[in-house]
């Protein structure tokens, strides 16, 4: 049985909050580079973060169930970058929106 890939790798497997998910894996992807460009270690960006230490690998590898979206992008505020939010125009009024991000 051949399945239709979309952009969502989530979505693919089947997992709940398919959207969701996506979003906190690039947020979380844009904060690991700002981390390793920065050459933070673990116990500095978990300051900068305003979140434990331990959580700070986690999110990092893709375990952020236990932390939202809102936290990430709070995270994002806290390295100094702005964080805009842009809500689109109903163009198919049948069907659900999604949500992304888009980093400049």
């Amino acid at each position: 049985m051949n399945r239709v890939r979309t952009a969502n790798v989530y979505a693919d497997l089947g997992i709940p909050n398919a959207d969701e998910m996506q979003v906190k894996a690039q947020l979380a992807s844009q904060i690991g580079e700002i981390i390793k460009t920065r050459k933070w270690k673990q116990g500095q960006a978990a300051e900068v973060l305003g979140m434990p230490q331990s959580k700070v690998p986690k999110m990092l590898r893709g375990q952020f169930r236990g932390i939202s979206e809102a936290k990430m992008l709070e995270c994002l505020t806290r390295i100094g970058l702005d964080v805009q939010i842009v809500i689109g125009a109903d163009n198919h009024p049948t069907t659900p929106g999604r949500v992304s991000d888009v980093a400049a």
